[in-house]
């Protein structure tokens, strides 16, 4: 059976897509148009999915049809000889991914295939884990290609590489995508057997590329309007259904060609700038070096000059097999050019309506109806249809996103001819034209694009680990540090200065250098993601030592020292940590009431831990107290302690509380080898006990310290550090403060903006985010709020919003849900507080199962969210049952994104603290959030410690910093303190006029 198949379709659910876009409308036109298989477009989409699932039933492998009843209302309003036609559905969507691979970023564009509906879900849900899903029918992702088409697969479907040479948006586009489609997609290319040629190039044009030589030229319409079907489509000659279609993609059999458009027709065709009107053919952009002879800016590059770039074939070459292609102008388009009027107006419209009642579905009239058949309804017509057939058309190609023209008339043509000849007694055109863009719905088109930055200078790099060039890939100062040899030391490490590697050098320098044994060091840190990052990092630099060193968190170093002594702290060898759901149980078992069981937790009531300790129990407060008071009690555990671990060093010592710090004074004397790196000026954990003061009071404890200044930034842009210098001087806790930038990031001042409200902030974000990464989405360049390629080399991993509260994060993600950018709001929820996880952890232990990850799935059962979700740290205990249970109760967080994805984090000033990011928003600058007070409210360390809390999150940015306030409060003050920013809007916001009301009189 041959047919015509357009799979490349959009729902209303999409951007800039008509409303029309359901699936009565689509088969209308598909009928209307004589296409026999259409997609669906857009099953992620969760309505759109829900509209496919009530409407359509299966009819055939594979493939469906709208329902019976809905059906035949459609055939009643069509003509007999358009009623009734089949026409099929099969599952498709189009998905954008942007990401970052080799140093570039990347932005490719994907249609994938489901053969049913369950497999739809399937992939709808690792979607979900991925981004957001429920915004745009065509969601914008931040993962890889490779990845896309690995859970495509996984799910049961196949994937064509979209539009193949558009600039912005392509696997081959000159903007941000690859040289082959088989770099895209790695090791699994070979699963890609097809690609879409787009509206810009033609077969013929692609033939030229040997490296497409093994895949099927496909073409679809990109439909944005239920009339724009067919305007390209592909044939078949096979069986109607999935599988078949798959096959023909596959194999070549029953692959039957295409219909295209003329690619100068295509908007991206040639080279140009539109703004100043250049067009140039891919030999005159040469001469001009890229460069626009107008403006002196770059040339927006076409798809003819992309394909010259990568053409190893001279033009008119085709490979042995290829299958041949139509070159069409929409019927409408045609009559538009001979009636004058808009391919859209109602005459037009009209007089298609006559011709397809008479002669057939569109397509059939342009390619098989004879033309003496067509020329008795208008000789006009008839004359355009044969020149169309011989490829006589007046070429005039689209640029810089401006729509091509083709005329199948020269110029004054029709003004010559015998009005008698007009369709339809209408009035002879007077330079009418056929251009695909007046076919489009009413959208700005893309402003020209700017250059992309320059891209930042390389860090120094590192020399290879071992023997005394350990250290020689750090700085002057970092190396001061690291080879420290012996006794207290005191690193006042500013941000961005490699405490992390430093650190970690001065360790390795010690056990491969030094003769320390590495079973004398112990390097503590507050996290658990810290401690593993240290550890990895010390695995590369001392491979032959790692392992025997003890890198800990204070916490887990409890749980160390109390294992070792249980029994004098009252405990058996196999004790239990006490999660909040237990700790809370085991307080019920000495009061009745909800609330006053949880006071007694918070509290550390006696009978709540006499209550622990008889099911055999602590509680995190006691990994620290427990310890702490084993040693207080036992000079001879805090010798046997001190013999063992030598060397003791401490990361972000600003933030040891009481217990902590005590705790290190019994593991290391006064003249012990304890390295505390840190910075006083980052110091915002007071609410959780934290004392600066300990920092401050290092050379009192230790009167023979040693103190090192890291000053070297490695991180931010000179901007960002002198702003952030400039908000933390008048009350630095650094004498002298220095922190002088070492790296290129560009010249981006710092962004203040006042919004009107919340949600105005939160739209300033969202739009700042798609201006800086150089557009998400074409329509991000047709409605015009992009007009440029960005920074270059960012993807949406890139982009962090910080806050104060978490409420604030609301507004933030209304925003960028609407604007269809995938985000994640980063928390710190436990995973132990997940529902169905404490039940599996509990039944654990009796079930059966040779690793953590088989127990898991036999436990799980059906809760398949709960498995999802304990998998990941399953897999790395293996068969330590212990580590897995205690990393439950020291709280391992959860991570329900799949971690292959892009996107933008969404977290609070505090959970910032150690990540960077390269574009940092900073929202709420405002008396009242930040710094965090009621009015009246005359605490001045509070205060103070707000402003080193802004100071680090802006020094989590490396090159774009933005800061905002809205007028619900006063603006921040510590604003005032920023010498040099840049004014992002008003100064002063106007605020939308409310309505007023009419009186009657």
């Amino acid at each position: 059976m041959r047919f015509v198949a357009d799979l490349h379709i959009h729902s209303k659910y999409s951007r800039a897509c008509s409303r029309d876009c359901d699936l009565e409308h689509l088969t209308w036109w598909a009928r209307r148009k004589g296409i026999s298989l259409v997609g669906t477009g857009d099953f992620t989409h969760p309505a759109w999915y829900d509209h496919l699932t009530e409407n359509l039933v299966e009819a055939g492998p594979g493939l469906f049809r709208l329902r019976a009843d809905l059906d035949r209302d459609i055939d009643r309003t069509l003509a007999p000889s358009l009623a009734g036609a089949p026409v099929r559905f099969m599952l498709s969507v189009e998905i954008s991914t942007i990401y970052k691979r080799d140093g570039h970023t990347r932005k490719v564009h994907h249609l994938v295939y489901m053969p049913d509906l369950e497999s739809a879900a399937r992939f709808n849900a690792r979607m979900a884990k991925i981004g957001n899903i429920g915004s745009d029918g065509r969601p914008i992702l931040g993962l890889d290609s490779r990845d896309l088409l690995e859970i495509t697969l996984e799910c049961g479907g196949y994937l064509v590489p979209a539009h193949v040479w558009t600039p912005w948006f392509a696997v081959l586009g000159s903007k941000s995508g690859f040289d082959a489609v088989d770099d895209c997609y790695a090791d699994l290319a070979p699963h890609v057997f097809a690609v879409e040629t787009g509206l810009s190039s033609d077969p013929e044009m692609n033939w030229r590329v040997s490296g497409l030589d093994r895949f099927r030229l496909v073409s679809n319409s990109d439909a944005h309007s239920p009339p724009a079907l067919g305007r390209e489509a592909t044939l078949f000659d096979t069986d109607l259904d999935y599988y078949a279609v798959r096959r023909a993609l596959e194999t070549g059999e029953g692959f039957d060609g295409s219909l295209e458009f003329f690619p100068e027709e295509g908007k991206y065709h040639v080279d140009g700038h539109r703004k100043c009107g250049v067009r140039l053919e891919p030999r005159e952009t040469l001469a001009h070096n890229g460069i626009c002879p107008e403006c002196g800016k770059p040339l927006t590059v076409g798809v003819l000059s992309r394909v010259e770039e990568l053409a190893d074939r001279p033009s008119g070459s085709r490979p042995a097999g290829a299958a041949g292609f139509t070159n069409l102008v929409p019927l409408p388009e045609i009559v538009s050019e001979i009636v004058g009027t808009g391919p859209k107006s109602k005459k037009v419209l009209a007089e298609v309506d006559r011709l397809t009642a008479a002669l057939g579905p569109e397509l059939v009239i342009l390619r098989d109806v004879p033309v003496d058949d067509i020329a008795a309804h208008s000789p006009l017509l008839g004359e355009a249809v044969t020149r169309l057939r011989r490829g006589e058309v007046v070429r005039d190609a689209g640029y810089d996103g401006e729509y091509g023209v083709i005329r199948l008339f020269e110029p004054g043509e029709l003004e010559r001819r015998n009005p008698a000849f007009a369709l339809f007694d209408t009035e002879p055109a007077a330079g009418a034209v056929v251009g695909a863009g007046s076919a489009e719905s009413a959208v700005d088109r893309p402003v020209a694009p700017r250059p992309p930055a320059s891209p930042p200078a390389a860090p120094t790099s590192t020399a290879a680990p071992g023997g005394s060039a350990l250290l020689d890939g750090l700085d002057p100062e970092q190396r001061a540090a690291a080879s420290v040899e012996s006794g207290p030391l005191l690193i006042i490490a500013g941000p961005g200065t490699g405490k992390t590697r430093t650190l970690t050098h001065r360790v390795a320098d010690l056990v491969t250098r030094r003769g320390v044994p590495a079973s004398e060091c112990l390097a503590i840190t507050f996290t658990r993601r810290a401690a593993e990052e240290m550890a990895e990092r010390l695995a590369v630099l001392a491979p032959e030592h790692a392992s025997a060193l003890t890198i800990a968190t204070f916490h887990s170093l409890g749980v160390v020292i109390l294992r070792e002594h249980h029994s004098s702290a009252g405990l058996s060898p196999a004790f239990g940590v006490a999660d909040p759901d237990q700790q809370l149980a085991v307080a019920r078992t000495v009061v009745d009431d909800d609330k006053e069981a949880r006071a007694l937790v918070a509290a550390g009531d006696g009978r709540y831990k006499k209550a622990l300790r008889a099911q055999d129990l602590v509680d995190f407060d006691d990994l620290i107290a427990l310890p702490l008071a084993l040693l207080e009690e036992s000079p001879d555990l805090v010798d046997a302690y001190r013999v063992r671990w030598r060397w003791v060093s401490v990361d972000e010592y600003q933030d040891v509380d009481e217990q902590q710090y005590r705790l290190l004074r019994l593991l290391a004397p006064a003249d012990g080898n304890l390295t505390a790196i840190g910075d006083p000026d980052q110091a915002i954990y007071r609410f959780r006990g934290a004392d600066v003061g300990f920092f401050l009071r290092f050379r009192e404890d230790f009167p023979t310290a040693r103190t090192v200044h890291l000053t070297r930034n490695y991180r931010s842009s000179a901007a960002v550090v002198t702003g952030a210098l400039d908000v933390i001087a008048p009350s630095s806790l650094v004498p002298g403060r220095e922190l002088h930038p070492m790296v290129d990031h560009g010249a981006a001042p710092v962004g203040v903006h006042h919004a009107a409200s919340e949600s105005a902030e939160a739209a300033f974000v969202a739009r700042t985010v798609e201006q800086v990464l150089g557009g998400a989405s074409f329509h991000a360049f047709d409605s015009g709020r992009v007009s440029s390629d960005g920074t270059a080399n960012l993807g949406f991993s890139d982009f962090a919003v910080l806050y104060r509260t978490d409420r604030q994060s609301r507004a933030l993600v209304d925003a960028l849900t609407t604007a269809g950018l995938p985000f994640q709001k980063r928390s710190h929820d436990r995973l132990a507080d997940r529902p169905g996880v404490a039940r599996i952890a509990a039944e654990l232990r009796a079930a059966t199962g040779a690793t953590v990850l088989e127990r898991v799935r036999a436990v799980a059962g059906d809760d398949h969210t709960a498995y999802d979700l304990l998998k990941p740290l399953a897999v790395e205990c293996g068969d330590d049952f212990e580590r897995f249970h205690t990393s439950l109760a020291l709280g391992v967080e959860v991570d329900t994104w799949d971690p292959r994805a892009d996107r933008i984090s969404l977290l609070t000033l505090h959970a910032s603290k150690g990540l960077e990011f390269p574009v940092v928003f900073i929202v709420g600058c405002e008396d009242g959030l930040l710094p965090m007070r009621w009015p009246g409210d005359d605490d001045a360390a509070a205060v103070d410690e707000e402003r080193r809390l802004l100071f680090v999150g802006m020094t989590r940015a490396q090159r774009h910093l933005f800061l905002s306030h809205t007028t619900t409060r006063p603006r921040s003050p510590f604003l005032a303190d920023l010498k040099a920013f840049e004014q992002i809007g008003a100064p002063q916001p106007k605020r939308r006029k409310k309505g007023t009301q009419l009186s009657l009189l």
